[in-house]
């Protein structure tokens, strides 16, 4: 499944409609007013699918994923001077590439469970991400937010 996630431009929270290649929207992103990013995923009937919760006390973000109401683990931003770095603690999962450019990918093993590619030349964030395996949809959707949101928060 190829989805295509694209921030909304006048938005006072961040708010992303995710889209299919048609331009059928799947799942719509809104945020909560917190302390920290917190962002709630609805599917194409409004139903509440998935959340990430930013930890606010903590040295370097750490993005707490919810599926369904349920922890599922979180997403952490290492300690680097250069290229940043995410180590996740779910699904057993890592993230390899180069997340700098927004050309990462992320991994169960060696078995690829998604990809994301930032799309240049978009007046707002958009983003295709690659999942082969519709099971990992809303976990890939909530990692590609938290890490879009640590980068929000650096910049």
């Amino acid at each position: 499944m190829i989805l295509v996630l694209k921030q909304k431009i006048f938005s006072l929270l961040d708010s992303y409609d995710i889209c299919d290649l048609n331009g059928n929207c799947v799942f719509r992103v809104k945020s909560k007013l917190a302390l920290g990013h917190c962002m709630i995923v609805y599917d194409s009937t409004g139903r509440e699918v998935g959340e990430i919760k930013e930890k606010v006390i903590s040295f370097l973000p750490v993005f707490e994923i919810y599926i369904s109401g349920r922890y599922a683990g979180r997403i952490k931003k290492e300690l680097t001077f250069f290229k940043p770095k995410f180590t996740l603690d779910c699904f057993g999962w890592s993230v390899r590439g180069d997340i700098m450019e927004w050309d990462y990918s992320v991994y169960d093993g060696s078995r690829q469970v998604m990809s994301v590619s930032k799309r240049l030349m978009h007046l707002s964030d958009t983003y295709e991400i690659n999942v082969p395996d519709s099971g990992d949809v809303i976990a890939g959707l909530l990692i590609a937010l938290a890490i879009d949101a640590e980068k929000c928060s650096r910049n």
